[in-house]
């Protein structure tokens, strides 16, 4: 008698022979499994949606819908589960053919118990590790990004650690770093982190309005409070109850200004421009600068209580070039959002490219990183993205040769292409084979190029 399984799997029974279906369904029973049984391939998509399967154990040959068939409607609706085919024929085409359509193994006719018993096993515990695996992979990678923020360095590691802590509470924060280093992404990703999830998550940019305009903006309005204000406004304060108010640029308020966040700071209350009513909220505030406050603090051009109110806890970001070890990752991500945008298909980066892009101070941080790769996508005409793709500042020595762009205002993508591919066969002296590897493209699609420009 075999030995019985441990576990109640659910096992998806899919054969067309009653008889044969009836043994087999008792076997597994005997064995420890729950077993549904359906007659035919054609029920097999209903039967997994509506109830949980563990396995198939699928017929290769039933009369309405066969094996093959019923393995390329599973992997067509994107269901993952492990499944044994079964198989009166010893044709090997058979077998493979079914593994290649996503079958983990196989058993013949006259099925031996003992055999499909091992096989079952072997099956659920190979299951058991992918899904364990895939859950594994699941934590790593939240353990690498918090929110829309990537980094797998040591530095945004205790950064990610700190968020972490930091977004569960509703302290205020003060997030430093140089301009591009992902502040605002920070600030949304503690909001989206936070107890205040489902509330509203306001943005200011405080360098963007005049003084006037920016206390409109923060407290709102009343009807008649200055020239234009023809109707009663809510400012951002108010928008942001129960929510997050993010202040950026925060270094870039007036001291009239600043002296008014620091009583809704201390008090939760203000009043509207040309009002009286006094309006309570309660806000989180997030606040960003790039700016030194200390050195603002000593020349008395932002306030010391309103900066030790803000920085409860404070944050810095790391700049670019602190986070090497994140910049492929980074260029990856950013490589595979623009060529889903120009709807362009580029594999990946030349290793010289990732190698310039390691070399390079990046002093506009990760924002100047995504705009390069951005123009790259665009200017690139093979599956790499080369260094010829890159600005001439990145390559200096080599602007007046091999890295002369392309672009010219009002030329077409077309015509950038077209006027790559004249320059580089001029380079080469028409060499086709030498062209396509400079640009980083198969000789074919120069080829096909070279028909299409009509060059």
């Amino acid at each position: 008698m075999p030995e019985q399984h441990a576990g109640k799997h659910e096992i998806l029974l899919v054969d067309d022979d009653l008889g044969h279906r009836v043994m087999l369904k008792l076997n597994l029973e005997a064995l420890g499994y729950s077993v549904t049984d359906v007659d035919d391939g054609d029920k097999v998509l209903d039967a997994v949606r509506t109830s949980i399967v563990d396995l198939i154990l699928l017929d290769l040959k039933m009369e309405r819908m066969g094996g093959i068939e019923t393995l390329e409607a599973l992997a067509s609706a994107g269901i993952a589960i492990p499944t044994i085919v079964i198989t009166a024929f010893s044709s090997v085409e058979s077998v493979v053919t079914a593994m290649k359509k996503g079958a983990y193994d196989y058993v013949t006719k006259p099925i031996d118990i003992d055999n499909l018993a091992h096989v079952l096993r072997r099956a659920l515990d190979h299951n058991l590790l992918r899904v364990e695996n895939d859950q594994l992979k699941k934590r790593l990678s939240e353990h690498y990004t918090f929110g829309n923020i990537i980094g797998k360095s040591p530095v945004m590691q205790e950064l990610f650690s700190t968020l972490a802590l930091v977004a569960d509470s509703d302290a205020t924060v003060l997030i430093r770093g140089e301009s591009g280093t992902g502040k605002e992404l920070v600030a949304n990703g503690i909001h989206e982190n936070s107890p205040r999830k489902n509330g509203p998550f306001i943005k200011v940019n405080c360098s963007a309005l005049h003084e006037n305009l920016l206390e409109s903006e923060l407290f709102g309005h009343e009807a008649g409070a200055f020239t234009g204000a023809n109707v009663r406004r809510k400012g951002r304060f108010e928008l942001a109850h129960n929510g997050t108010l993010f202040l950026d640029v925060i270094g870039d308020m007036s001291l009239t200004t600043q002296a008014k966040i620091l009583r809704v700071i201390q008090e939760g209350e203000f009043e509207r421009l040309g009002g009286s009513e006094t309006i309570k909220v309660d806000v989180r505030l997030l606040a960003a600068t790039h700016k030194d406050l200390d050195a603002m603090i000593k020349q008395e051009t932002f306030r010391q209580d309103l900066f030790f109110r803000l920085s409860v806890v404070p944050i810095k970001l790391p700049s670019l070039k602190e986070r090497q070890s994140d910049i492929a990752e980074l260029a990856k991500h950013f490589l595979a959002r623009y060529t889903t945008k120009n709807k362009k298909n580029i594999k990946g980066f030349h290793p010289e490219t990732l190698a310039i892009f390691l070399r390079y101070d990046w002093p506009g941080n990760i924002r100047e990183l995504e705009n390069t790769i951005e123009r790259a996508v665009i200017l690139c005409l093979g599956e790499q993205i080369t260094p010829r793709e890159l600005p001439n500042h990145f390559l200096p020595e080599l602007e007046e040769s091999i890295h002369k762009s392309p672009f010219t205002p009002g030329l077409t993508l077309r015509d950038m292409e077209r006027k790559m591919i004249r320059s580089m066969l001029q380079e080469t002296k028409n060499n086709k084979s030498l062209t396509a590897k400079n640009l980083g493209i198969a000789r074919q699609t120069l080829i096909n190029k070279l028909k299409e420009y009509d060059l």
